[in-house]
């Protein structure tokens, strides 16, 4: 525990607070009656991390109206960053996960550790309140993430610059995906009339897509 302190930057009052966040859900049913799983912090370190982000964007960007406000917390707040700080923190050592998930690779599954992040946010939240976890959460993650400008929705550029002309059709395709479970690589195709434009890999399907989008964009000809 002290070791995760160290690297959260933040000392709890009631250890069993964090204790509860790193529960998964899967290490709780084989300990019924004993032990809390992370779900419940997870649900209010959604609510805390989405306030704490939008009054950081909301301060630090006084011209921007709601609807880019709205996508830039998406895109600092998706899935993905929190998967990257909870691989910052090192934070799939710390869990307590259950048989089953434990040899299914649980401690490497990105849902798993970005839930586990929001509870740990929860569990914070609730030793020391509002000012101790928005001052972790944007050291961690909001003043650490590219600005949200600088990370382009691909695929929205590519459909603005598609429907230059009319009667252009996007569509995206899985080629194929490989790995484990817990950790799979997807490879997707985009079409422009069915004509295989541009190709992109990820660990999840929305990535991938995101990468064939960037991929399409690449070429010139695609955005004359």
């Amino acid at each position: 525990m002290e070791s995760l302190e160290k690297k959260l930057g933040y000392s709890f009052q009631n250890r069993e607070l964090l204790a509860e966040a790193l529960n998964h859900s899967s290490y709780a049913n084989e300990h019924r009656g004993s032990l809390g799983s992370n779900e419940r912090l997870e649900f209010l370190g959604d609510s805390v991390l989405g306030f704490v982000s939008a009054e950081y964007l909301f301060r630090g960007h006084e011209d921007l109206p709601e609807g880019d406000l709205t996508r830039m917390r998406a895109a600092l707040v998706c899935e993905q960053s929190l998967y990257e700080v909870a691989k910052e923190l090192e934070l799939g050592g710390y869990l307590k996960l259950g048989r089953g998930e434990e040899a299914g690779g649980g401690r490497e599954r990105q849902s798993i550790l970005a839930d586990a992040v929001e509870a740990v946010f929860a569990a914070v939240y609730l030793d020391g309140g509002i000012e101790q976890v928005r001052a972790l959460i944007i050291r961690v993650l909001l003043s650490r993430a590219p600005a949200a400008e600088e990370r382009k929705d691909y695929k929205t550029t590519l459909q603005e610059v598609a429907q230059r002309r009319i009667g252009q059709v996007l569509t995206y395709h899985m080629v194929s995906q490989s790995g484990p479970d817990h950790n799979k690589m997807f490879l997707f195709e985009v079409r422009l009339n069915d004509r295989a434009i541009g190709r992109g890999e990820g660990r999840s399907k929305k990535e991938a897509e995101q990468a064939a989008a960037r991929d399409a964009l690449e070429h010139m000809d695609i955005q004359k």
